[in-house]
């Protein structure tokens, strides 16, 4: 009998699960709060294992054709000027010729592609209930219809609905990383071209990311703060506030970033944080991705932590017909790996944000001695994981 999957979140391990299920045999519902999916955003990296499953779903081809070749970073003094020239991968953290770097939604099309036609997508709703029983799990959606699984996957990110009604409010799992942060796009006047700019002052920084040679820019504003600003987080124009207040006075084109955020359609502003958490699964219900092990962008991995997430897990079910089998064993192949690249967040904050000036002099002196940041092709965590070929077709 086939098994019916319901999977919630159509950006990254959503779709990448939906793939991988259907493959198994499985009956696959994506269900996205969305109207459609998702263009655009800001670049992402695959990296180390995370290529070898998009490789295996075919998709590479299409991602290296939209890889992002950034020529040029530059670091900056607080005054504008210019500190430092590093190779791009030395601050994404990947390993050039090796790991890809792509718009987000060019990552989430590429998925999409391969599985619109095998797995059905149901845009502008949402899970509103889930009542799990020995049989199965009754789904009420937002839009009032109802449906019954036998399992269901929540991928639907960092601040996920399905993991809250499942294991309570998100504070008990996310650490705090001490910065937020806010995302936009703002037209290119500064004639940059496939290149990264990146100024910093303690505690604050500001970066122009030109991914090609169009006349949009991705701009980013990170700040540290001690403590998180929940109060803000659902409320865009106490964001724009709280950015404007804390870079008010600050020097290079930060006045007009600032001023761009203002106007910007499609500001994101979220906490720098992690989800860390004992388990993954309750009953028939997992997460999948960030909604289970969010790693922050401070270690550029979440993409890869989804994509490769998705895979195991998918094969776990494909392998354990039954799923408290299978989620245990998804639990236990992958956790180690989630919890290499977690760590990852330790050299990510302190190189890219220093906090105090002491921090900011030792980073500038460090990139001023090098030239290049340290190569990070040692780094195990990226591919710590060697996958197993997935299970045959029932």
């Amino acid at each position: 009998m086939t098994r019916r999957v319901l999977i919630s979140g159509a950006s990254i391990s959503g779709p990448a699960l939906a793939y991988w299920l259907h493959r198994s045999g499985f009956a696959v519902t994506v269900v996205e709060k969305a109207g459609a999916l998702r263009a655009g955003g800001y670049p992402i990296d695959v990296r180390g294992t995370a290529v070898e499953v998009v490789r295996r779903m075919g998709i590479l081809p299409r991602l290296r054709d939209a890889h992002i070749d950034s020529r040029r970073c530059t670091f900056l003094n607080g005054d504008g000027s210019e500190l430092a020239p590093v190779t791009p991968s030395a601050v994404t953290g990947g390993v050039e010729g090796q790991d890809l770097e792509v718009r987000r939604g060019d990552l989430a099309a590429s998925l999409y592609a391969i599985v619109r036609d095998d797995v059905e997508f149901l845009f502008d709703d949402s899970i509103d209930t889930l009542d799990q029983s020995g049989q199965g799990v009754d789904v009420t959606f937002h839009s009032g219809r109802q449906r019954t699984f036998d399992l269901v996957v929540g991928a639907d990110g960092m601040h996920s609905h399905t993991r809250e009604s499942l294991f309570g409010p998100e504070e008990q799992f996310h650490r705090y990383l001490g910065y937020c942060f806010a995302i936009f796009t703002m037209p290119n006047t500064f004639g940059l071209s496939r290149e990264l700019m990146l100024w910093n002052t303690p505690g604050k920084a500001a970066a122009l990311y030109a991914v090609g040679d169009n006349d949009e820019l991705h701009a980013f504003l990170n700040f540290h703060r001690p403590e998180p600003p929940f109060d803000t987080l659902r409320n865009p124009d106490a964001q724009r506030d709280l950015v404007a207040t804390v870079f008010a006075g600050a020097g290079w084109e930060v006045p007009g970033m600032v001023n761009a955020m203002r106007d910007a359609d499609d500001l994101f502003f979220d906490t720098a944080g992690q989800i860390r958490m004992p388990h993954w699964s309750s009953g028939r219900v997992a997460l999948v991705g960030d909604a289970a092990y969010a790693p922050s962008f401070l270690t550029g991995q979440g993409s890869s932590l989804a994509l490769v997430g998705a895979y195991v897990l998918a094969n776990a079910l494909a392998t354990n017909r039954d799923h408290t089998a299978a989620f245990a064993a998804y639990e236990r192949d992958v956790r180690e790996f989630v919890a290499m690249n977690q760590a990852l967040v330790d050299n990510g904050a302190a190189t890219l944000f220093p906090t105090t000036v002491r921090a900011l002099e030792q980073r500038n002196a460090m990139l001023r001695e090098l030239d290049t940041m340290p190569s990070t092709t040692a780094r195990p965590a990226h591919s710590a994981l060697t996958l197993p070929e997935f299970a045959p077709i029932p």
